[in-house]
């Protein structure tokens, strides 16, 4: 049982307030398009949305960035964006955003990533991707290690992976090297190409089917959950690993203590979209504020489930948030 009184909770983000978070990954722009369905297409069958407004949001890691920022923290962003239209649309929208994007470089041979969704009446209907998943080259992740090497404070680091190609393995090993180095806790939300390059890190958290998809079995039952996450811990050499099982929940497993579950927080999920890049953005501001990784978990919980249940892409609001503390 995690107990998380309103005093701790407060105090926790009261010494977080500020604290620089390092985010390097994958970013993109989330495009929405809303309307109202009222009648099925004659000229096929699917619904006709009567469009009422289109919005513009980040995603990706630009969202764990902008999850930070709204938690009270400074969020510096390192990733790679396309030279083109919607790269200079998403450097805009970071700023507006309060982030700092000089880690961000604008790479003329690969597109800015976009996720555009159609709603009608709250609910998704579709989703189409423009994207090309090239690695990073040699002047991107030069312009990454440079840029962030130049910081100075960092309370932690976030990898947030989306097999887009800005992470490469020979990347993420010279990050985890100089954050070694500097004493930097790093935290991982990793995808199935790099799944095993992140070893010796602070916290690794994979959902369920990454951890299936990588390990070869299925977590089904509450002895397979926890042989996947005692194998993790070995295989990567890391400190802590957090398995997110969406509706069932999560399970953080620490070096030396006990396993941990936690029951999930959402009452009513409309969108699960984004709620991974509020948990770790969560999940390392507690960290930042002197909290124990347990009381992470727990509060990394709660902010996931409170965005789940807001369609769209949504961002982790404090005050909403302590409500859960009183």
């Amino acid at each position: 049982m995690i107990n998380i009184g309103k005093e701790r909770f407060d105090e926790i983000f009261k010494k977080a307030k500020g604290s620089k978070i390092a985010v390097i990954g994958d970013v993109m722009i989330d495009k929405y398009f809303w309307g109202d369905v009222n009648r099925i297409s004659p000229e096929a069958p699917v619904p006709v949305v009567d469009f009422e407004r289109e919005d513009i949001h980040l995603g990706g890691a630009a969202n764990t960035a902008a999850n930070l920022f709204s938690l009270g923290l400074e969020p510096l962003l390192f990733a790679l964006v396309g030279k083109d239209e919607m790269g200079e649309k998403f450097m805009q929208v970071s700023k507006d955003s309060n982030i700092d994007t000089s880690g961000i470089f604008a790479d003329k041979n690969r597109m800015t990533t976009v996720k555009t969704r159609i709603f009608g009446n709250n609910q998704q209907l579709l989703r189409l991707d423009n994207e090309n998943n090239i690695s990073i080259s040699d002047e991107g992740q030069e312009h990454i290690l440079n840029s962030l090497e130049n910081q100075n404070d960092l309370s932690a680091l976030l990898f947030a992976d989306y097999d887009k190609g800005v992470l490469s393995p020979s990347l993420i090993r010279k990050v985890i090297k100089y954050c070694k180095k500097k004493n930097i806790p790093v935290l991982v939300d990793p995808k199935k190409e790099n799944f095993f390059a992140y070893k010796g890190v602070a916290m690794f958290k994979p959902n369920k089917k990454e951890a299936e998809d990588a390990l070869g079995f299925e977590l089904n039952n509450n002895a397979s959950v926890e042989g996947a996450g005692l194998l993790l811990l070995e295989k990567l050499d890391c400190e802590n690993v957090l398995l997110t099982l969406g509706a069932s929940g999560m399970v953080l497993f620490e070096r030396g203590r006990e396993v941990c579950k936690i029951d999930t927080k959402a009452r009513h999920v409309a969108d699960v979209s984004g709620a991974g890049d509020t948990a770790i953005a969560t999940y390392a501001a507690v960290i930042a504020g002197g909290g124990t990784h347990p009381q992470a978990m727990g509060i990394a919980n709660s902010a996931s489930g409170i965005v789940c249940e807001e369609p769209g892409i949504v961002t982790i609001e404090l005050g909403k948030l302590s409500e859960y503390f009183l």
